[in-house]
This record gives C-alpha cells, structure tokens and sequence, in this order.
C-alpha cells in the first residue's frame, strides 16, 4: 500500500483539531501528558521517541509511525540509529512488526525527502 505519511499527519492533524473545538478538555489533558512524558529528563527526548516509536510498531499504528519519525528525524536521528530501531522491533514483534517497521521505513524514507 503506498501511503504518504506527511499527508497522513495533516490529515490526522485536520481530525484531532476538530476533536479539540468539541473536547478541548479531554484533548488539553492529552496534549499536557504527551509533553510531561516526552520531556527530557533523566532520558532524553530522543530516546522517548524511539519508545514512541517502538511501541507505535508493535501497537500497528501507522499514524504513531508518521508522528514519531518526523519527531524522531527533527531531533537528528541516523539512518544507521533508525534501522536499528527497526531491527529490535523486529525482533521482538515477529512478523506483523516486520510489516509495520516496513511502513516506518517508508515514513523516514518521505520524511526526509521532504527536507
């Protein structure tokens, strides 16, 4: 399936800011933890978003993968550190993992075509 992640997010992005005029309670707790715990603290904002990341493959969320490449690319990770997400993912999700670390592959693939 060929998917554009960069359109992918705007259109997520477009969906949820629509959630946030009809719940902006429940979407201002959402966004307040999402910065709580990716904030860099004892671990580093890089390291939380190859968390992200990780568990966006294992949960199938291809929407998670377009989020967290395009964050994990802003804050400047390799190639080389990608695919080696990609292979501990791999690893300990089988073969649906496979698939969907296929589908990060394509997001970093866009994602940095982009720049």
């Amino acid at each position: 399936m060929n998917q554009s992640y960069n359109e992918l997010t705007k259109e997520i992005s477009s969906s949820i800011n629509k959630m946030k005029e009809n719940i902006p309670d429940v979407l201002k707790g959402f966004y307040q933890m999402s910065g709580s715990a990716l904030k860099a603290n004892t671990i580093d904002a890089k390291t939380k978003e190859y968390l992200a990341l990780a568990i966006g493959i294992a949960n199938r969320c291809s929407e998670c993968i377009a989020f967290h490449t395009k964050a994990l690319i802003s804050l400047g990770i390799t190639k080389q550190e990608f695919d080696e997400i990609l292979g501990v993912c791999i690893y300990m999700g089988g073969g649906p993992s496979l698939m969907y670390a296929a589908k990060a592959q394509n997001a970093y693939e866009e994602f940095t075509n982009l720049k």
